[in-house]
């Protein structure tokens, strides 16, 4: 094809992905189809969660603190008590890196910027 074909050719317009009904049908089509065909634009990244929850807490928090969290958590399309798991995780992953590091955080536990 020549240059000037090329700029007259239509760009073809992006397929609805299929409903597939089992895992093995979501596994079958990755693996075979072409993906760069479908429409991809509204997918967004997911954490899967493999571990047993077999521990139970009672936390109590402020409502306003519980409201902003389920608020996040319905934004991101997620149960706020996955959330909860997640941002337990991001902080304690932050408090090993600054430990690593030597930094202030992980002495103290709190970041100097919250003042709590």
């Amino acid at each position: 094809m020549s240059a000037r074909e090329r700029r007259h050719v239509r760009p073809v317009a992006p397929e609805p992905l299929p409903r597939l009904h089992t895992d093995e049908e979501a596994a079958r089509f990755v693996e075979e189809a072409d993906l760069t065909r479908y429409d991809l634009s509204g997918f967004r990244p997911v954490r899967f969660e493999f571990a047993a929850k077999d521990a139970r807490i009672t936390l109590r928090l402020p409502a306003g603190l519980l409201a902003e969290l389920r608020r996040e958590a319905e934004a991101r399309g997620v149960r706020y008590q996955r959330l909860v798991r997640e941002f337990l995780e991001l902080g304690l992953a932050a408090a090993r890196r600054a430990r690593a590091a030597g930094g202030e955080e992980a002495r103290s536990g709190v970041s100097p910027a919250d003042g709590r």
